[in-house]
């Protein structure tokens, strides 16, 4: 069983969290019913990080709240 995800034709958009002056942005794709694929924008053409959809909320949650 292969567990690549094909990226070359995501959508990648901004976190609206990213700041306006070139630092911390992140980028997501949109599109992928199982998976939530992030990137650097800073470096697009970098790898991404492929997350498990049922996975993203919870470890959003741990970063706001700071257990992460």
């Amino acid at each position: 069983m292969s567990t690549a995800v094909e990226l070359s034709a995501a959508v990648w958009r901004k976190s609206s969290y990213s700041n306006g002056e070139g630092g911390a942005c992140l980028e997501v794709a949109d599109g992928f019913p199982s998976v939530l694929p992030v990137r650097d924008s800073k470096r697009p053409e970098g790898p991404a990080l492929v997350f498990g959809a049922d996975g993203w909320a919870p470890f959003v949650a741990a970063v706001k709240d700071g257990t992460l």
